[in-house]
């Protein structure tokens, strides 16, 4: 078996997890789910979900890769408990899942960046859009896409992913200050705020009834699986990715603080995307919602085909949407390229090569056909990840237990009251939380008049 890799620095594992978290699940998944799940109402959710229910999941998720210094299957087997490699194995496959539909829209970016520097797409932005989403040109771009993320891993953790991310986030965060800025002096640009930030507290409301299951009712039932699996999507839970990149994490690092960074970085850089996207919708008349998977996209360039220096504009934006695409997919590779090069010592430029190539065959449907694209996402969304989640905190709450906040209080000078806390949180509060969120994604996947697990044949 070959040395394990580690971070050269702690800056580069807090970018990097940075980067996993900051990517299209903050420019592109939270801007259009936010606009077509309540605005505001959908806001208030995710940041409760993200800090009451996503940091106390990603301390989890970081124990268990510090403490296994192992990938995110091997681990539980490696802390004694081998029956719980199925929590591994389930947040491996999620990101596998994720991945081919995640590299689709990656192809999305690329295209879109060619059409900045051309104005390809000035004169009919949504037509645009329905030209170059799916079909051929699309499953090459999938391609493309693939090949960048398989390049990076191929690099390893400190010459691959960690000097990628120390560009790429900081890249990020600028950019999408200047365009928010600039979003900020159009025309038609305040209902936008006005949505995004006031919430309707008619929508806050949620009833249970039995007949004799369970059954939910009320606004809540749709806002509550995409807001908190927005939160885990976002910040690469359940995906085996944070499991991962803590394995290569040194005992004299804190956890807490690493984790408080991660969490308030993402959810910082989720709402400045929303500050960038949702008034541009409003700017270009488009209602809340009816933009789909397109929204950015189509909003952003009839935006850039309006201003004078558009195609520079819209050219630097799909720059930054490309750095945080990639920052995201190569932490989704590295999950399943770990666990080859731990178990079987398996080169990194094959298997990473190989991966890669499944992972596009898997998302070749997604390239074809956005219907596709939808079910693959909607799978994700409301029973994968809170699934995956939700294995992830019974086994540190109620398995494995005290040697978590032991392994938690490792490099850190919090008291271990806070460790304790975080246990007994993790034990009730945040597990119901993933409950309820799992059960109302079964409801509508299952149970409703017309299942969405049906897929779109």
């Amino acid at each position: 078996m070959s040395q394990r890799e580690t971070w050269a620095t702690r800056a580069g594992f807090i970018l990097a997890a940075v980067g996993s978290a900051v990517g299209l699940g903050n420019i592109w998944q939270f801007p259009f789910k936010t606009s077509e799940y309540g605005g505001a109402t959908f806001l208030v959710v995710y940041l409760v979900a993200a800090l009451g229910i996503g940091l106390p999941a990603m301390l989890a998720e970081f124990v268990i890769g510090r403490k296994s210094n192992l990938n995110a299957i091997s681990a539980f087997e490696k802390l004694g408990h081998r029956n719980w490699r199925w929590v591994g194995i389930l947040g491996v496959g999620t990101g596998f899942w994720i991945l081919s539909y995640y590299s689709v829209v990656g192809g999305w970016v690329l295209r879109y960046l060619g059409g900045s520097l051309t104005g390809a797409y000035f004169a009919d932005p949504a037509g645009y859009f329905g030209q170059v989403s799916a079909g051929p040109e699309a499953l090459a771009l999938h391609a493309v896409f693939m090949a960048l993320v398989i390049a990076i891993v191929a690099g390893g953790v400190e010459d691959g992913i960690e000097k990628a991310t120390k560009l790429m986030v900081p890249s990020i965060v600028v950019i999408l200050a200047v365009l928010g800025i600039w979003v900020f002096t159009l025309p038609g640009s305040g209902p936008g705020y006005s949505y995004f930030l006031s919430p309707d507290l008619s929508q806050l409301s949620l009833s249970v009834s039995f007949d004799p299951l369970p059954s939910f009712s009320g606004p809540l039932t749709e806002i509550i699986p995409f807001a908190v699996s927005q939160a885990f999507f976002s910040l690469s839970l359940g995906m085996g990715a944070m499991i991962t990149y803590a394995s290569y994490v040194g005992e004299d690092q804190s956890l807490f603080s690493d984790s408080i960074t991660v969490v308030v970085f993402n959810s910082a850089v989720g709402v400045l995307a929303g500050f960038v996207v949702i008034p541009l919708l409003f700017v270009q008349g488009i209602e809340p919602g009816s933009g789909g998977a397109g929204a950015l996209f189509v909003s952003l360039a009839t935006a850039f085909g309006q201003l004078p220096a558009g195609r520079l504009v819209g050219t630097v934006f799909f720059v930054v949407v490309l750095i945080a695409a990639l920052s995201s997919a190569i932490s989704l590779l590295e999950v399943v390229v770990s666990y080859a090069v731990d178990n079987y010592g398996a080169r990194r430029p094959q298997i990473a090569t190989a991966l890669g190539g499944l992972i596009f065959l898997l998302g070749i449907p997604s390239a074809w056909d956005t219907a596709w694209l939808g079910w693959f996402d909607t799978l994700a969304y409301q029973f994968l990840l809170p699934l995956s989640v939700l294995g992830i905190l019974l086994f540190i709450g109620w398995v494995y237990g005290r040697p978590a906040v032991e392994e938690l209080l490792t490099g850190t000078s919090i008291g271990s009251g806070v460790g304790v806390t975080w246990l007994w949180l993790v034990r009730t509060v945040v597990v119901l939380g993933v409950l309820l969120t799992l059960a109302l994604g079964v409801q509508t996947l299952f149970f409703a008049e017309n299942p969405a697990i049906i897929p779109p044949l």
